[in-house]
């Protein structure tokens, strides 16, 4: 059975972050993962996860200005020195969460840059990066975004995200694959999760359209998750949805998968 997840970037929003652990754990999850932690103590997430019983499966590196549009800086040739400072800040929070895997954000390609210019910067930051997250014991991952969601964004489909992780030439370098924005980019998502899978470090999910629950829309999720139990895949699976109402109330997919 797959393991799930709650992202609290996205689920639970009807109550404040901190809080929101306590209802990921009264819903039946296990673990939790969201965008980024460094807006609050790392002490204090480590004991709302300990609180409340739950594992830190993933969050990302530093990825820039968020509120001001930034959406990752590992492909700006200009702000290597900025990508490689978040490194060290997103291995201390790891070690202190318990996280084992983090996501690289690679961003939208800036004006004035080009294709190969970014790739060549994306390609040597994530070698980079898993090289010095190896010797903690963590290990990064890529992530292919839709264009649709966020326009000019670099890294946006599976075989691009492999060329990379290949060029890089590190085993701590995996894949992070997103169930939803893949099936905006590419579809046939059954199988590249089996030929891919033993690069795959994490699995995100959605549905299409809306970005919602599971079963809102057109992906046919009970086929996937009868998937990765075939396969063996070990990961977690990330609920990376936008709930259609209150977050609660749409889980009735959840109910054979939830922990007692």
């Amino acid at each position: 059975m797959p393991r799930f997840s709650a992202n609290l970037t996205m689920m639970f929003n009807e109550v404040e972050f901190t809080e929101r652990f306590a209802a990921a754990a009264h819903a039946g999850f296990r673990a939790v993962e969201y965008l980024f932690p460094y807006a609050y103590e790392a002490n204090r997430l480590e004991d709302l996860l300990a609180q409340h019983g739950l594992a830190q499966v993933l969050f990302n590196l530093p990825a820039g200005d968020w509120a001001a549009g930034d959406r990752g800086i590992a492909c700006l040739p200009g702000r290597v020195g900025e990508f490689r400072d978040g490194i060290g800040k997103a291995i201390d929070y790891a070690k202190v969460l318990g996280c084992s895997q983090v996501n690289c954000l690679a961003g939208i390609l800036p004006e004035g840059v080009s294709a190969a210019q970014a790739r060549d910067t994306f390609v040597a930051n994530a070698a980079f990066a898993a090289g010095e997250l190896e010797r903690h014991g963590i290990r990064l991952l890529i992530e292919p975004i839709n264009t649709r969601d966020m326009p000019g964004f670099f890294l946006n489909r599976t075989r691009q995200a492999l060329d990379v992780i290949a060029e890089a030439g590190s085993k701590n370098l995996g894949l992070q694959y997103d169930v939803y924005h893949m099936q905006i980019m590419e579809g046939d998502l059954a199988w590249t999760i089996e030929k891919n899978l033993g690069i795959i470090g994490h699995i995100q999910i959605a549905d299409n359209p809306g970005r919602h629950e599971p079963g809102t829309g057109e992906i046919h999720y009970p086929f996937l998750f009868g998937l990765l139990d075939r396969l063996g895949y070990g990961g977690w699976v990330g609920c990376e949805y936008k709930p259609a109402g209150n977050t609660e109330a749409g889980l009735t997919w959840f109910q054979p998968y939830r922990s007692s």
